[in-house]
């Protein structure tokens, strides 16, 4: 069983994975543009500042789980064709559709969109 600090660890690991990725996708970005915050910190996993805010404007929320077997099933099944991209659009009962991409998949399309 994982303990607090480890849980801690693994989502500040997972945080420091999406800000990297924003960094290498918008080179145009210094470090101090896109921060990951404290574990336990109220707010966005991500800050970002007003020049990555206008390149990016999402409010970034991260999670790692150790289990999200359905969501995965959900992309693999999406795989099956494997000619496209997979997306999966889902949603809850009275919730709003969300729509899942891969990270880099997504990072791509926000990078040509603000092209």
């Amino acid at each position: 069983m994982a303990t607090a600090r480890s849980s801690k660890a693994k989502g500040r690991l997972g945080q420091q994975e999406i800000r990297d990725t924003i960094l290498k996708t918008f080179p145009e970005l210094e470090p101090d543009d896109v921060r990951s915050t404290a574990m336990g910190q109220s707010g966005e996993d991500i800050q970002l500042s007003p020049k990555a805010r206008d390149l990016l404007p999402l409010s970034i929320e991260v999670k790692r789980r150790k289990s999200l077997a359905t969501i995965y099933d959900w992309i693999e099944q999406a795989k099956q064709d494997g000619q496209y991209e997979p997306v999966v659009f889902f949603r809850g009962d009275r919730k709003e559709w969300v729509v899942m991409v891969g990270l880099e998949h997504y990072m791509e399309l926000v990078s040509k969109w603000r092209k």
